[in-house]
């Protein structure tokens, strides 16, 4: 079994398409660990704010079929493709890690916006604080600790 941590996003329905990622993920993983529901402003576009959350689970998948699942739950909630790269989102679910791969195919692993968006960090470093990421070797605790960069973030009360 792999220990994979996934990120989920949303600006369009957000409570809906939140309860609907988490539903769909227990039936395609084990043991899921949920983060906090953050909220935060769309950053590179003007937008609706995002509720984001980082789920970490176990999977006998291999990364590209967790990436091929993910994609399907993402189509059956409205996902639209081939539009730009920063907008709204019905639904989107991002492969963050897979144990402690390093790839850049079929995704790039660890993902780079692991280091880059407080709403990705933060989530992760909540329920993974002393997992150590794969290139950098530094948990995801201290990368939370030492993150520089000003977005606007804030947990929201969520019950699923």
């Amino acid at each position: 079994m792999a220990q994979i941590y996934i990120s989920v996003g949303t600006n369009h329905n957000r409570e809906h398409h939140i309860r609907m990622a988490v539903k769909e993920l227990q039936q395609f993983f084990t043991d899921l660990q949920l983060s906090s529901v953050y909220e935060s402003e769309a950053v590179g576009f003007k937008g609706d704010a995002f509720y984001n959350m980082v789920i970490g689970a176990n999977t006998s998948l291999g990364v590209a079929d967790c990436v091929a699942v993910f994609k399907a739950i993402e189509d059956r909630h409205g996902r639209v493709r081939g539009g730009e790269k920063f907008c709204g989102r019905t639904l989107d679910l991002d492969l963050l890690t897979y144990d402690q791969v390093i790839c850049q195919q079929p995704v790039e692993l660890p993902r780079g916006e692991i280091t880059e968006n407080a709403f990705v960090l933060w989530p992760l470093a909540e329920i993974a604080p002393t997992v150590l990421h794969p290139v950098l070797t530094v948990s995801y605790q201290q990368l939370w600790q030492q993150y520089q960069k000003q977005q606007k973030i804030w947990p929201v009360p969520f019950q699923f």
